[in-house]
């Protein structure tokens, strides 16, 4: 915060309401308004830096600078991990590597509601846990739209099932970030073991609103064998992991053998009637198990360059004095305080790339030349939702520094004994702004755990609220949004997109909120 007073007006209320206005009008703009979210992006931006500067009394250079920082995350890491991340899915298009992919799919069955359990729900677990970013809803919405559901749909069915993997990110990052925020008497395998009390249910219950979606009563009952497969396995691995290792591998092994354990069963079971999207059967060939191997490899690639741009060793070559320490780009941000950085190889983006760089050199007829012309193209594509998640970032940004986030949690946390209530809403404000989970830790976290001390909760309880509340955000976030209708080409239905999916984060917002409160009776 670089403002003398979070609090302007002298009032909690008022100025919590005044804070609250990007927010809200972000919410009209994409829904009553039906804007395209670029549009909405940069009127919000206008709007938060006037209330930032005029209202808050943030100083017009931090101000600029705020933009220019919120800007420059939004391009690195985060856009260079999203032109990576479809690059690298290009590319298999390209390599006839993706047909192959989508048909060993379909060949475990041909039945579009267990295809929609692989790869809309295992999948997407498993690329968040090993990239996270919006490299999940990306990837698996175009599969799931190249198999035959609506672009849209395939999209916001990606984006609700991703809300029982978005809590372990990127390696746990979500969860593991809080030990790093010197929270007092807290450890991130605290809030490990708490969401443990939490996300299980919402993990159990998500395979089968996936089914209720797309096929109804009927359709859970035709394959209710198949969903428990996925849902029990996932959901118990998971809560394993939270509660005896920790955040880092609790999407990756469960979702893993969730879809191991489903291809398994598949092969001995089959549903009675075969369920077709708009009853079109979507035709696929078959291939040797040789040719499914390689066809996956991209995707290897990709886990494995992840994995270990996340390892501890690797990340310690670029710490101060190290020898990759150099290529991190460190600057001050001119007429401000504020300083940014540029990691040109520790960032994700990079190891993505590399996987791209991999294949390229694996594949046969695709050349340096053509996988380079993709890249421009993929850049091309998505310079708009780019934007967009600049814009976004920057609000973020100004919202932090002008102290509008800070006046939002103490608000919220004057509830006294009813904040558990509220605790979830403020992980949700959190991630909806900024789109990830990891800021929305790191904004809110030290406010949750404060609170908890304050009112007598256990302050682990609340921080693992915050988690859990910024997850069903996700759903509706504008970054999110914004990814997934670039990936399936519906630029411009934002609106119309996040119509679709407000319904089911508020829902599941409104379980987290009572469920935080009966267990901060209990804890």
């Amino acid at each position: 915060m670089l403002v003398e007073s979070f609090n302007p007006f002298h009032h909690i209320g008022i100025s919590a309401l005044v804070a609250a206005i990007p927010i809200l009008l972000f919410l009209l703009c994409l829904t009553v308004f039906r804007m395209k979210g670029i549009y909405a992006a940069l009127l919000n931006l206008v709007v938060t830096f006037i209330i930032a500067t005029a209202c808050f009394q943030l100083p017009m250079g931090e101000a600029i600078g705020s933009v220019i920082q919120g800007t420059i995350q939004g391009i690195w890491p985060i856009g260079y991990i999203i032109i990576t991340a479809v690059w690298l899915y290009k590319l298999s298009v390209e390599s006839g590597r993706f047909d192959v992919i989508r048909a060993s799919i379909a060949g475990i069955s041909q039945d579009q509601r267990l295809q929609l359990l692989l790869i809309g729900f295992c999948f997407n677990a498993f690329l968040e846990g090993a990239a996270g970013f919006g490299v999940p809803i990306a990837i698996c919405a175009v599969l799931l739209a190249s198999l035959g559901f609506h672009p849209l749909q395939a999209a916001m069915l990606c984006l609700i099932a991703n809300g029982a993997s978005g809590a372990f990110g990127a390696i746990g990052i979500p969860v593991a970030i809080t030990g790093t925020l010197g929270l007092e008497g807290i450890t991130s395998m605290d809030v490990s073991m708490m969401t443990a009390l939490t996300l299980p249910i919402i993990n159990f219950s998500i395979p089968f609103l996936l089914i209720l979606l797309i096929d109804g009563i009927k359709g859970i009952k035709e394959v209710l064998p198949a969903i428990l497969v996925v849902s029990a396995v996932y959901t118990i691995t998971q809560l394993m992991i939270t509660v005896f290792l920790g955040p880092e591998l609790a999407d990756i092994i469960p979702s893993l053998l969730a879809m191991g354990a489903l291809a398994i069963f598949l092969n001995k079971w089959q549903p009675k009637n075969i369920f077709f999207i708009n009853g079109k059967k979507v035709e696929v060939e078959k291939y040797s198990l040789s040719n499914i191997a390689k066809a996956w490899s991209p995707f290897y690639l990709l886990s494995i360059f992840v994995l270990i741009w996340s390892l501890p060793l690797f990340k310690s070559l670029f710490a101060e004095g190290e020898v990759l320490a150099s290529t991190n780009l460190l600057f001050t941000i001119p007429g401000s305080s504020l300083s940014s950085s540029i990691g040109l190889i520790s960032a994700t983006g990079t190891a993505v790339f590399l996987a791209g760089i991999t294949t390229i050199i694996t594949s046969k007829g695709i050349g340096f030349n053509k996988g380079f012309q993709l890249l421009k193209t993929t850049m091309k594509e998505f310079w708009i939702p780019i934007a967009m998640i600049c814009a976004v970032l920057a609000i973020a940004k100004l919202m932090t520094y002008a102290g509008l986030t800070a006046v939002l949690g103490e608000a919220v946390a004057t509830t006294g004994k009813g904040f558990p209530l509220l605790s979830p809403i403020l992980g949700w404000i959190g991630v909806f702004m900024t789109g990830s989970v990891v800021n929305n830790n790191t904004l809110f976290a030290s406010i949750q755990a404060t609170a908890g001390n304050i009112i007598g909760t256990n302050p682990s309880l609340l921080v693992a609220a915050n988690t859990a509340g910024g997850v069903m955000a996700k759903l509706i976030s504008p970054q999110s949004i914004a990814i997934a209708t670039a990936s399936v080409g519906e630029v411009g239905k934002e609106s119309e997109l996040t119509k679709m999916t407000l319904k089911y984060s508020f829902g599941l917002l409104l379980f987290v909120c009572v469920w935080t409160l009966i267990l901060s009776l209990l804890f």
